[in-house]
């Protein structure tokens, strides 16, 4: 550890340098994210682009790799370091709260879906309907309705009959899919959420960073990589036409979140300075609970939904199940890598 002399707190406002070059910054990592995020949205909702099924599965798979390595090596192991930090107060030295804010984050956001889908899958039950936890399949098993019987007026209405049966069954079947859809899009937003914080936090430090150069060029990698990551699985979201819009929202959102980073920074470069000691503890929170977020993601909501409970992977081919553990773990090691410089 530095001795108090020599130790740099980030005290002042950060670097200055590059001026120009940090402002276009803001537009370069927009077009970089953007495009990242987008496309593979825009490439299976629209007829624009004509791209294999075999470059979607790559992107599926290689984006599950590249969240997971984003949630150890560039959140969990910089809030290590942040609330570690020697400029911080001896009592942030007793113990890891690094890890423990991303234990709590892993506990709370499982809980959160736990009695979300408890709650969706009873009122499902009442309308005779059955969800599949792990999202492989509707299982709509809707009731039938009164059986065919005499009408009101004692005559036999097959017709009628029929008719009520198909009402009650589109209902039933209406409301699970209102269900299935509203149990995506949590899966986004907690998604969303976590890398939308991690972002903005790294927007803010690229705006005042005296080592510009070499973040600002890892930085357009990471965010083009993260963004194909999320795109890819915004674009394999089964929602209904009228919730078309939430998979190009995301990832419109997660485009232009580390440019408002570096906007907010840039604007506050005079006082904003990511070594104090205030930015240190609010960076290190932050990170430490998007990390957690990203973890669970990751490990459940896609690595174990898509291979363990994943009918096809099960009874897939071990070439199919060997090219898809490589497209992930490629995504893991390109991401891991990029943590060198950033």
């Amino acid at each position: 550890m530095s001795d108090s002399s020599s130790l740099n707190c980030g005290s002042g406002g950060g670097a200055t340098t590059y001026p120009q070059l940090r402002i276009a910054s803001v537009f370069i990592i927009l077009i970089g994210s953007t495009s990242g995020a987008l496309f593979p949205v825009l490439a299976q909702r629209t007829k624009l682009f004509h791209v294999p099924k075999g470059v979607f599965d790559f992107a599926k798979f290689f984006g599950s790799g590249v969240i997971i390595a984003t949630a150890f090596i560039h959140l969990l192991s910089p809030a290590l370091d942040e609330l570690g930090s020697p400029c911080l107060s001896p009592a942030w030295q007793q113990y890891p709260y690094a890890l423990a804010l991303a234990m709590l984050s892993i506990f709370s956001i499982f809980i959160v879906e736990l009695v979300a889908f408890r709650w969706g899958t009873s009122k499902l039950a009442a309308l005779g309907l059955t969800h599949d936890p792990h999202g492989h399949g509707l299982g709509a098993h809707a009731a039938h309705g009164p059986e065919h019987g005499a009408s009101p007026t004692g005559l036999d209405d097959d017709s009628n009959s029929e008719k009520a049966n198909e009402d009650i069954e589109a209902a039933h079947e209406h409301n699970h899919l209102d269900f299935h859809a509203a149990a995506q899009i949590i899966g986004v937003f907690i998604l969303e959420f976590g890398v939308l914080l991690h972002s903005l936090l790294i927007g803010l430090t690229l705006a005042v960073d005296p080592n510009f150069k070499i973040l600002f060029v890892v930085i357009i990698f990471h965010q083009t990589f993260e963004g194909l990551g999320i795109g890819s699985r915004l674009a394999y979201l089964r929602l209904p036409r009228q919730y078309n819009y939430v998979a190009v929202c995301a990832a419109l959102l997660y485009g232009i979140t580390t440019p408002l980073g570096i906007a907010i920074g840039l604007g506050f470069k005079s006082t904003y300075n990511p070594g104090s000691t205030t930015a240190s503890i609010v960076s290190g929170v932050l990170d430490a609970l998007s990390a957690g977020i990203l973890l669970y993601t990751g490990l459940v909501e896609l690595i174990a939904h898509e291979f363990i409970f994943n009918k096809d992977m099960i009874n897939g081919s071990n070439g199919r199940i060997a090219y898809a553990i490589t497209c992930m773990l490629f995504g893991t090691g390109i991401m891991a890598l990029l943590g060198r410089w950033a």
